[in-house]
């Protein structure tokens, strides 16, 4: 007994535990790995394929995907960003081939905005294996998730391979199956808890208090702030606010955000209560790095829509199922919905919340955000 007992303490972990497969971790480590310009693999029932993300490509990391691959690899890109640059226009991602002297150059040009690109683009390929062409189109979801521009090179791993874990390991690569991407935003949604909250006195909002939510993976938080005392099981009044740096933090004039924010926080208090719930979704849910390419390209013309498209994004990328789970969290399943926006009205109703009002959220516009406004109006059916 005492022997037995002796190499229980020496070997615990090897001996009497085994970790649960969580697809959360599981998406948020291979998150990490593309975003520091690593490989990862993804499977696929039993295939299994090697992915990078286009902008992190270099001319060493190229190389060491070919060798490993030891065939032809291809850059995946959306249907969004293969219609921008003149591929056609189809429901699902298109595959480039990379033949020996294509550079990271011009892997990176196809990748990143711009209106067309200097150099003939390889035709496209179709994949015939219905599995690696999901493996592909997890790698491009990968990198939105990750925030970087949505086009990944990817290759399968050589059909010598036997053992994709085995492979992984001698090469230091982490592995993530291409189903714990499909539904990684709604699952983060679906773990949120509250881990901390203070009383924040704001100007003119002086009882309010902020509950910040954190998904299991540990991602990044959304936020509660809570002004006055609204009653559960009343219809309370409420502002989805997607996170904006330079609206509401800079004052930036291009957009309407800085405005829309205060002026909530102004309107709840001067009906005595209501919630704001600030999700952690920048620039359409494309993140702040990807807004600023779309400045660029809105100053050259486009406008917000069909910046986002020629980035390879949809032309909305936010969810709203966090803002659902956080007001039942908080109590509430009716609303009175501050916003100009009916997808938000539409996106809350799906996810169980009863929008028994649409209150009008109007400020005025200036000179740098007339387009903007007006794109949200013709193109995005805002309510002005």
């Amino acid at each position: 007994m005492v022997h037995q007992a002796h190499r229980q303490r020496r070997y615990p972990l090897a001996l009497t535990t085994t970790r649960k497969h969580d697809p959360l971790v599981a998406v948020d480590r291979a998150v990490a790995e593309l975003r520091r310009g690593g490989l990862v693999i993804v499977t696929e029932g039993s295939t299994a394929v090697l992915v990078q993300a286009a902008e992190a490509v270099t001319p060493h990391s190229l190389d060491r995907l070919r060798a490993l691959a030891g065939a032809e690899p291809r850059l995946a890109i959306t249907a969004q960003r293969a219609a921008a640059i003149g591929l056609g226009e189809g429901p699902a991602p298109v595959l480039l081939p990379l033949p020996e002297g294509f550079s990271a150059q011009e892997v990176r040009e196809v990748a990143e905005p711009g209106e067309k690109v200097s150099f003939r683009l390889p035709t496209p390929v179709k994949e015939p294996v219905a599995a690696l062409n999901q493996g592909f189109a997890a790698g491009i979801e990968i990198t939105k998730v990750a925030r970087l521009l949505p086009a990944a090179v990817v290759a399968p791993l050589p059909s010598s391979v036997t053992s994709t874990e085995a492979f992984a390991a001698s090469h230091d690569l982490f592995v993530v199956a291409a189903a714990d991407t499909a539904d990684y935003q709604n699952s983060a949604a679906r773990s949120l808890k509250a881990i901390s909250q203070a009383r924040v006195p704001l100007e003119g909002a002086e009882d309010t208090r902020i509950v910040a939510y954190r998904p299991s993976d540990g991602g990044i938080e959304h936020l509660a702030i809570v002004i006055g005392h609204p009653k559960p099981g009343e219809p309370v009044l409420a502002r989805l606010h997607s996170e904006c740096f330079t609206g509401d933090l800079l004052g930036s004039l291009r957009c309407d955000c800085g405005d829309q924010l205060r002026g909530a926080i102004e309107e709840i208090a001067s009906q005595g209560a209501g919630i704001l719930i600030y999700l952690a979704q920048e620039g359409r849910g494309i993140g702040l790095v990807n807004k600023l390419r779309a400045y660029n390209l809105q100053d050259a013309g486009l406008d917000t829509l069909d910046a986002n498209l020629q980035l390879g994004f949809d032309a909305d990328e936010r969810i709203y199922l966090p803002a659902a789970e956080i007001l039942r969290d908080l109590g509430f399943t009716r609303v009175r919905l501050l916003t100009n926006n009916p997808e938000k009205v539409e996106a809350l109703s799906r996810c169980g919340i009863d929008v028994v009002e649409r209150v009008s959220h109007v400020f005025p516009s200036n000179a740098h955000n007339e387009l903007y406004l007006s794109t949200k109006k013709t193109r995005s059916g805002h309510m002005f």
